[in-house]
């Protein structure tokens, strides 16, 4: 098992914190102008689905986890869980709501995940890096507005509400990052 300091936490590693399986959802480094830096970090329990806040010093490390993912394919939500598919052996399996909260409302059926195991057990699922979606609702854009000027509010067919350039317009399929849940570019 590696140790990762606290100043290389990153959104998406899984780590062993107060001897459980956590997820980093979220980190800040911060450097007072007096005192010793310190990262605030957003933790997730893999088991219980509970989230923490911590601030750890920046010299201290924490064991990050083993992960060992397996291609599935997203079937439906049973109402329960989430039902995944093996694309290898078929097999089926279920992970509830609470593991994978973030990344629910970016799942269609069909789409092609990695589900993630630690110690054989299911503990989350990862996106692809980008997905193709389309707007739904958006303001109509500025004349003369460049890609550079503000950004605007766009509602997503999955219903997730992400800030657009000027131009992108009602109906257009645009690229997005699910895990940052960002516009990356306009789909052609």
């Amino acid at each position: 098992m590696d140790k990762v300091q606290a100043t290389n936490l990153r959104p998406g590693m899984v780590v062993s914190f107060q001897d459980a399986p956590h997820r980093v959802m979220a980190f800040q480094h911060r450097t007072p102008g007096k005192g010793n830096a310190v990262v605030q970090a957003k933790l997730r329990n893999l088991r219980t689905g509970t989230q923490t806040e911590t601030r750890l010093m920046s010299t201290e490390s924490m064991e990050r986890l083993s992960v060992e993912g397996r291609a599935m394919e997203y079937l439906y939500d049973d109402g329960t869980g989430m039902v995944f598919m093996d694309s290898e052996n078929y097999e089926q399996i279920t992970l509830g709501r609470d593991l994978i909260e973030n990344e629910a409302p970016w799942l269609e059926p069909n789409i092609k995940v990695t589900v993630q195991y630690i110690g054989g057990e299911a503990m989350g699922i990862e996106l692809p890096k980008t997905l193709d979606v389309e707007v739904s609702e958006t303001e109509p854009p500025l004349k003369g507005a460049t890609a550079s000027a503000s950004p605007k509010h766009a509602t997503l067919a999955n219903g997730v509400v992400i800030k657009v350039p000027q131009f992108i317009e009602t109906g257009e399929m645009v690229r997005v990052d699910p895990a940052e849940g960002r516009y990356v570019e306009r789909v052609k």
